[in-house]
């Protein structure tokens, strides 16, 4: 079983020393001594959870945990402010700040272990119901929903790298003379049936093939240029082909290669 991973944030080593050990049993843990480094671990594999100091060097526990809350790819993880600040109006600033709890130093192991435990299952139902509205109940790919919150994460990581995204539309031609020509069940078995083919196709853990709604997919290939993404589009169109699933209703024509057709909007004049 996987073991959710907690980012310590502290710059006292021995502090995360202390918290590391009550927690290391049940959690996978890393760490960071500032609030960049902090930034630039979320930023490299996101968390389950934060343990937040406030007091950081450069970049405090405040400002770190209101950048978090502002980008949709961290909003989601709890942070829980570990400080020796006891005042009202702090714990007040952190629940501002977007902090989800508050523990005081010195670190209490039971009230550590429960207030992490706690935030970690409410994290896992919450992301349970997420996973829930964000997939498609017929075919089991990830619905239109997905697919936008996917090319936002891809967007902001080309932002960083400026690596390729290739991304490719599938349509299942002549569907509604199919789906009123055998009726509603057998349609719907045509999708699942060309869902999962297409979803076979997608080798590398960062593939998405999503159904974009209707008889359309949407698969997100990234680190994927243009020759790539028309040979994985081959393969599907191959893969659908060799389901052979009979239609009466669709004449006798079948593309039989997929074709680079330059881009209009790119090339007017060709």
């Amino acid at each position: 079983m996987i073991k959710p991973v907690i980012l310590i944030v502290d710059d006292d080593i021995s502090n995360i020393e202390i918290m590391g050990a009550v927690l290391e049993d049940d959690y996978e843990i890393c760490f960071a001594r500032s609030g960049e480094e902090a930034l630039a671990s979320v930023q490299s594999s996101v968390p389950d959870l934060i343990l937040l100091d406030i007091v950081l060097p450069g970049m405090d526990g405040y400002a770190l945990c209101r950048q978090l809350k502002l980008d949709p790819a961290f909003s989601g993880v709890p942070v829980i402010f570990t400080t020796g600040l006891n005042e009202t109006d702090d714990e007040v600033r952190g629940f501002a700040a977007g902090a989800v709890d508050y523990v005081t130093k010195p670190i209490q192991p039971v009230a550590l272990r429960s207030r992490v435990g706690n935030h970690i299952e409410l994290k896992r139902m919450r992301d349970q119901f997420a996973d829930l509205a964000m997939t498609d109940p017929l075919t089991g790919l990830g619905n239109r929903r997905m697919l936008e919150k996917l090319l936002q994460s891809e967007v902001r990581r080309l932002s960083r790298l400026g690596d390729w995204l290739s991304f490719v539309m599938v349509d299942v031609d002549c569907f509604k003379q199919f789906n009123d020509t055998y009726g509603h069940p057998k349609g719907d078995q045509c999708l699942q049936m060309v869902a999962a083919a297409l979803d076979g196709v997608m080798r590398r853990s960062q593939d998405a093939c999503l159904r974009y709604g209707g008889e359309e997919f949407a698969c997100i290939l990234p680190e994927t240029d243009q020759a790539g993404a028309l040979h994985v589009a081959e393969k599907m169109r191959r893969r659908i082909e060799d389901l052979a699933i009979p239609n009466l209703v669709g004449g006798d024509y079948l593309l039989d290669k997929v074709k680079d057709q330059p881009d209009r909007t790119q090339h007017p004049d060709r």
